[in-house]
């Protein structure tokens, strides 16, 4: 019987473009394939080497004279909020996010142009069809839910689920050793609530209740302000030279 090797992974280097993050600066990436039976498996390890996914892509930066982006896990089960996360925590139990399938919705869909026309007009994403963000949220070859966030509602106790509306919604990966927050999105009238927080907090609780010891919030750009929200959560770790380190950069 003829025994085929498994053939290796093939990686691939992006061109330089403007980086979306810091002025003055390009950007690379290095990408590789996420399909097939060994997708889950190869999506761990590359998640814990630094790697996000995107649709079946798994990429890192990989910029010439440039270490700005550093991956950052929460370490869910030692995390404490503080004075204000408690506070933006008792201010959204009125809502429930319930696991659903990756299946995109038009609810979905229109939830996420709105958002985009309010938070970020001018990024790469403000023009994505609803083809696109249909690819964005099914084109996984891994273990992926869109958590959806709701209102309370009479039967949640029983159901789970929430009512009315779609307030939030949260594409996520089930890994391993954690869970990886690929993209989110939420109401951009309901400011006061700091839903986006409220997700990761959530998020923070699930992996609790999972065993699973990380939450993987993706790079921290280190000069870039609307990134620097993620050294909020403590204890944490980055990604070194040397490995996942813990941090404790001032907030």
């Amino acid at each position: 019987m003829t025994q085929h090797q498994p053939q290796p992974q093939q990686f691939y280097l992006t061109a330089p473009t403007e980086c979306p993050y810091l002025d003055n600066r390009a950007e690379r990436k290095v990408f590789t394939h996420l399909v097939g039976s060994r997708a889950p498996e190869l999506n761990d390890l590359l998640t814990q080497a630094g790697f996000r996914r995107s649709q079946n892509i798994a990429y890192r930066p990989a910029c010439e004279n440039c270490n700005a982006c550093v991956s950052v896990r929460i370490l869910a089960g030692e995390f404490q909020m503080t004075r204000s996360m408690r506070r933006i925590w008792k201010r959204n139990q009125d809502l429930i996010g319930f696991a659903n399938k990756a299946e995109p919705s038009s609810e979905q869909y229109a939830l996420f142009h709105d958002y985009l026309n309010h938070r970020h007009h001018n990024g790469g994403m403000s023009e994505m069809s609803v083809l696109d963000y249909a690819m964005m949220v099914e084109d996984s070859h891994v273990n992926t839910q869109i958590i959806e966030y709701r209102m309370r509602g009479t039967d949640t106790m029983i159901t789970g689920k929430g009512e009315g509306p779609l307030i939030a919604a949260a594409l996520t990966d089930v890994m391993g050793d954690g869970v990886s927050m690929v993209y989110s999105f939420f109401n951009p009238e309901l400011a006061d609530r700091s839903i986006g927080t409220y997700i990761i907090l959530d998020h923070i609780m699930r992996c609790n209740a999972l065993g699973l010891p990380h939450v993987y919030l993706g790079y921290w750009v280190n000069g870039s302000a609307k990134m620097h929200y993620k050294t909020r959560y403590k204890p944490q770790e980055h990604l070194t030279t040397n490995g996942w380190q813990r941090t404790d950069i001032a907030d």
